[in-house]
């Protein structure tokens, strides 16, 4: 098989893990039990070792993909010349969110609705990543793969039989036919599969995503691409703990090719932070309080000990440590393949202001600041008073060498403004005079030395000349009015260096030292992080225009990539990334809000 598009793919999960369904049936990406665990198939890493399960018709056709209304279950229709089919994909979830268990099952039902058909389906898992020998047993009722205690089993009515490396079935199905297969982690056998209940499944299943999506509180424009980003965040969440993975995927690279190729499948605090504070604004109370409720014991566990840390494992037993992958090509020869992330050592003191923002939200739209939320507060704006004059490594976790990045001394004052804001409305006032002492301060400094006068505009660290897009948030922060002229020729200033159309460039790679070779795409929350600085501006048509450009970069499931080549639009790094989707929720409302006001 040959590489896909990464925007070729479309989604399914349980709220416990996730793979990645092709166009053309084929399962190339997903880690059972877990988002965090070893891959089951991994193609996408290496089309010839990761391993795959495919549904496909054996000869020409076509396919479309869309998700039934509502929902995050699958639907694949291959349009073939002697008839048509429809594949629907799904993982059954628990009755309820944060149940700790689910079935861990892919369940995969192909009906006939026109004419007759012959297709194939080939199951070729590899456990570990590939990196050990998975054996293959057929039964009866399908096919057993196992290695070291590691099982799944793949339950169906369809005869299999084994090739050289694969397990392969072939069928035909004639008008109102239809065959189910049902590939179980941690089973000991195959079992005939109506008593995988897979309708029955599906229904709950249906019934599941269709409820969460009435707890959206939406009334504004685009409500179809907010449900889709909706569903998606929900699909990175981890049911158990509430931990929000930043991706379910890892080692997509930035550029085809390239080195700069991360894995994703952790719970960074800023990531989550955002969804934290979308979640709030649009109604979500019960997921975000389960996530919140998440930070408060990893932070309480952490900070106590000094310890901070700016990602998590989405449990306490996660590993984090950064290896490659040496066996596997990579995504289109993109080495390495890594798996954990060294950044869970950085340093990165933005997060502070990201997190205590998120938690500000929270209380304006009534939420209820507990003895433990307090105590994340005081022991935030704690680290900031000692930690702000630090150099770090900020919000792209730059592998080169660490400096004063504006961005998170701009933060580092935002946790402290906030914190005093939580404080004042709480009644917690005893630090309130020291945090506005030390905020002053930041804020001077800032003002002084991550402003470049030349430029006319904030650069990415103190006393350089290089433009970073992470000044587009300077304003959201509430460091100074979005209508201060240094805030509107900062924004100036990044659309002329670092913009081409609707995209933006984290900055560019050959002035900043981030301690990596080649390039890298467009990033797509910078897109909106630019509409929200226009909107901020006064130019509603403009943001509006760029951001109904933007929402035809999704994919034909309206999925959006970590980032996107500005030049061939190809969607580039992690799929589908809860950043992108958290920008596209809050630019969608604010964007409502403000063309609402125009009348």
């Amino acid at each position: 098989m040959a590489y896909k598009a990464i925007s070729d793919y479309g989604l399914i999960g349980d709220m416990h893990s996730a793979a990645l369904v092709g166009l053309d049936g084929s399962i190339d990406w997903a880690c059972m039990p877990r988002f965090d665990s070893p891959s089951i198939f991994a193609a996408i890493l290496d089309e010839n070792k990761g391993g795959h399960f495919q549904i496909v018709p054996s000869g020409t056709y076509e396919s479309t993909q869309r998700y039934l209304p509502d929902t995050n279950v699958l639907e694949t229709t291959f349009i073939t010349p002697t008839g048509r089919v429809t594949l629907t994909d799904f993982m059954p979830t628990s009755p309820t969110r944060s149940a700790d268990h689910v079935p861990h099952e892919i369940h995969r039902i192909v009906v006939c609705v026109e004419g007759t058909v012959d297709l194939m389906a080939i199951f070729q898992p590899r456990f570990d990543y590939a990196r050990v020998e998975t054996e293959l047993e057929v039964f009866p009722h399908g096919v057993l793969a196992s290695n070291a205690g590691e099982t799944l089993v793949l339950s169906t009515d369809v005869p299999m039989t084994l090739g050289t490396s694969a397990a392969e079935g072939e069928f035909t199905l004639p008008k109102g036919d239809s065959a189910t297969f049902i590939a179980a982690y941690g089973r000991a056998t195959p079992m005939a599969v109506r008593a995988g209940r897979s309708a029955y499944r599906l229904e709950h299943t249906k019934e599941m995503w269709e409820r969460i999506v009435t707890e959206l509180d939406w009334t504004g424009m685009w409500r179809d691409e907010v449900v889709r980003s909706f569903l998606v965040l929900h699909l990175l969440m981890y049911a158990p703990t509430g931990a929000i993975v930043a991706a379910p995927t890892t080692s997509l690279p930035e550029a085809i090719g390239g080195e700069r190729n991360w894995d994703y499948r952790y719970c960074w605090l800023r990531d989550s932070a955002f969804t934290l504070g979308v979640l709030f604004l649009v109604g979500d109370l019960q997921d975000a309080r389960h996530f919140l409720n998440w930070l408060i014991e990893m932070s309480a566990d952490h900070v106590n000990s000094g310890q901070f840390q700016v990602l998590y494992g989405i449990t306490e037993d996660s590993d984090t440590k950064e290896v490659t992958l040496d066996h596997l090509e990579g995504y289109q020869g993109s080495q390495p393949v890594r798996i954990g992330n060294g950044a869970v050592d950085q340093l990165q003191l933005d997060v502070f202001g990201e997190v205590i923002l998120s938690i500000n939200t929270y209380m304006r739209y009534g939420g209820y600041i507990s003895g433990q939320i307090w105590s994340i507060v005081n022991d935030y704006a704690e680290m900031t008073c000692k930690s702000w004059h630090l150099p770090d490594r900020s919000i792209w976790e730059v592998r080169g060498h660490e400096r004063h990045f504006t961005y998170s001394k701009a933060m580092c004052w935002a946790a402290l403004d906030k914190a005093i804001e939580i404080g004042t409305a709480t009644g917690h006032k005893s630090k309130l005079a020291k945090w506005r002492r030390v905020a002053d301060q930041i804020k001077a400094e800032v003002l002084t030395r991550g402003w470049n006068e030349e430029k006319q505009a904030f650069v990415q660290s103190y006393d350089s000349d290089v433009m970073d897009a992470s000044s587009l948030i300077l304003t959201w922060t509430g460091l100074l009015p979005p209508d201060d002229p240094r805030i509107q020729s900062t924004i100036a200033r990044t659309v002329e260096e670092l913009g081409s159309g609707p995209f933006v460039n984290r900055y560019k790679v050959d002035e900043a030292d981030d301690g990596l070779k080649g390039e890298e795409g467009a990033l797509t929350m910078l897109s909106f992080w630019l509409i929200g600085g226009l909107m901020s501006s006064g130019k509603i048509e403009q943001a509006k225009s760029l951001f109904e450009e933007m929402l035809g970069y999704s994919n034909h499931l309206g999925l959006f990539s970590e980032m996107i080549d500005p030049v061939t639009k190809e969607a580039l790094g992690n799929f589908p990334q809860a950043f992108s989707h958290i920008g596209l929720i809050h630019t969608a409302r604010n964007l409502s809000w403000a063309l609402s006001q125009r009348g």
